[in-house]
């Protein structure tokens, strides 16, 4: 399976921020997007899970040879400002989420929580007085028991604590087979260790890192994202 970006273009009143941005994504790999602050990646995230309009340019998925646009349920996104419902606790909203989702209603939310390492206290208290870890905790589990085929995931792991961090990991690497997942992080160490596949979004295009070796790559990427616009 395939999700292929064709030549996208976004523009905020008289400021475009994608200009063209093309790119294949594959299943079996966790692509790394990385870009400064600013450079879009949130935006090019939004208009893949179809929160904003785009004024050019297309985007499909690509699977036995057959091409087809994106249906309900195909992705789903983990945002670095977490949207949950302050009103409910973690448990009751996990049993939400497990009751709207076909074929997975009688499950358990127990085993979910714990798997998060959520404690007894913890899960029933409301969201609103969790913290940002513990709201991407709850986001990340979203994402696990929806599985949809095509994952965003916009800075899902600064907020988290090493060991939960590497939980984290283990588990996207145990889904990456059958998935194609798009982690947009700063942070080029996360990059390198969890990413089988780099793209730069820079001034407004996507690009792939080519193979430098990890003793080039910090200084490649900072050389790349330094790139005056017009170079």
């Amino acid at each position: 399976m395939r999700l292929i970006l064709k030549e996208i273009e976004k523009s905020f009143k008289d400021h475009p921020v994608l200009k063209g941005a093309s790119m294949t994504f594959e299943s079996g790999h966790i692509t790394g997007l990385l870009g400064r602050n600013g450079a879009g990646k949130t935006t090019l995230f939004q208009v893949l899970n179809g929160e904003i309009p785009f004024e050019k340019g297309a985007f499909y998925i690509e699977e036995n040879g057959q091409t087809r646009p994106l249906a309900n349920g195909d992705i789903g996104m983990v945002y670095s400002e977490n949207i949950l419902p302050d009103f409910l606790t973690g448990y009751e909203f996990i049993k939400f989420y497990l009751d709207i989702h076909q074929g997975k209603e009688s499950l358990d939310p127990e085993p979910f929580l714990d798997q998060m390492e959520f404690t007894e206290e913890d899960r029933h208290r409301l969201i609103k007085s969790y913290s940002h870890g513990m709201k991407t905790k709850l986001s990340m589990l979203t994402m696990l028991i929806a599985a949809p085929p095509i994952m965003l995931l916009d800075e899902p792991l600064t907020s988290l604590d090493v060991v939960m961090s590497e939980m984290i990991k283990n588990i996207l690497r145990g889904m990456q087979k059958d998935h194609i997942i798009i982690l947009s992080t700063h942070m080029m160490d996360l990059a390198k260790n969890l990413c089988d596949e780099i793209v730069l979004l820079h001034n407004g295009k996507l690009r792939d890192v080519e193979d430098v070796g990890q003793e080039n790559f910090d200084t490649y990427i900072l050389d790349a994202l330094r790139e005056k616009e017009d170079a």
